[in-house]
């Protein structure tokens, strides 16, 4: 079990996201059989930079490379720092619309409670970057709430959204079928849709 860096975050002022606190465990019993065999991943939107934290330590064989918007490095780099992992890279800087995507070919990409808060032009940029980076064989394995076929899953993820666009009117949270398009559009296909806890969805394509 990874060490609980939280109790740092009083002296260091690390961020802390305790969302991400609450579900790396369901999230880690899906993805590590599915990483087993990979070498690289790519993290899209490491945000605080503690899932990284958490699946590098207990993924030693993976070589684990955090991206995000320039705002969020200095955080995610005081939870790499305080790791001392030799498995987990500095972050990338990455904006789905204005980045240039790595150049590096990746086993898998990860992405956490990421495309409800894009613009829908950034949710589609992220699946044709997704689509460049990844091997022949590679996997990309998408967290978050979603919708099926325009509804809701739950009354809560309902309010989440309206609070979502309340916030940013372009952001909010997104319909399965609209994103299975977009992966499909860039050579991916659905291998596995894994119901979560609290009323949230794995999503697993694989690029053909």
């Amino acid at each position: 079990m990874p060490v609980n860096y939280s109790k740092n975050y009083r002296i260091n002022m690390k961020p802390f996201a305790e969302s991400s606190e609450q579900n790396w465990k369901p999230i880690f019993s899906v993805i590590q059989p599915l990483l087993a065999s990979s070498d690289s991943v790519l993290e899209v939107g490491s945000g605080t930079g503690q899932h990284a934290i958490y699946f590098s330590e207990l993924l030693p064989h993976l070589t684990w490379q955090c991206s995000d918007r320039l705002e969020n490095h200095a955080g995610i780099n005081m939870w790499i720092e305080d790791a001392g992992l030799n498995n987990v890279l500095p972050p990338l800087e990455l904006d789905t619309l204005r980045s240039h995507w790595p150049d590096t070919g990746y086993d898998a990409i990860f992405s956490a409670n990421t495309v409800h808060i894009m613009s829908w032009g950034a949710v589609e940029a992220f699946f044709a970057g997704a689509g460049k980076c990844l091997k022949s064989g590679g996997k990309l394995l998408l967290y978050g709430p979603f919708n099926y076929h325009g509804k809701y899953t739950s009354d809560s993820n309902a309010r989440f959204d309206e609070w979502l666009k309340q916030r940013d009117p372009q952001s909010g949270i997104r319909d399965f079928e609209e994103l299975d398009r977009l992966a499909r559009q860039t050579g991916l296909e659905l291998a596995e849709d894994y119901e979560m806890p609290v009323n949230n969805r794995l999503l697993f394509w694989k690029k053909l």
